[in-house]
């Protein structure tokens, strides 16, 4: 492995972008979207290796919040050093927020957008 490769995978040199693109893998289990597509994810930023992610639900009440947790976790591990979530409630989650890319996955599915 080489230093550079050495040091991202570290996340020693990850970026927004980089969280962003890996939340792309972060699947919601109940419609079958990416979270990023789906408008949860509010912001990233990462400093000295820690990503944070500004991330809301649908619904306060999701049963699903430990498995999307885990989700998150798995596909931040080998990117940065450290992660979080610092979930947000405010401004809720509104169809309004979802990527046009999502609102074609949700057609597709037959949800009517």
């Amino acid at each position: 492995m080489t230093d550079q490769s050495a040091e991202q995978s570290a996340g020693v040199h990850v970026t927004e972008e980089q969280v962003l693109e890996a939340l792309k893998d972060v699947i919601d289990p109940e419609l079958g979207i990416n979270v990023v597509d789906l408008g949860l994810i509010y912001g990233v930023t990462v400093e000295n290796g820690e990503a944070v992610i500004d991330m809301t639900l649908t619904s306060a009440a999701c049963p699903l919040t430990e498995m999307l947790e885990e989700q998150t976790f798995a596909v931040l591990d080998p990117i940065t050093e450290s992660h979080r979530i610092n979930w947000v409630w405010m401004p809720p989650w509104g169809m309004e927020k979802i990527t046009e890319d999502g609102r074609e996955q949700l057609r597709a599915i037959g949800f009517n957008l």
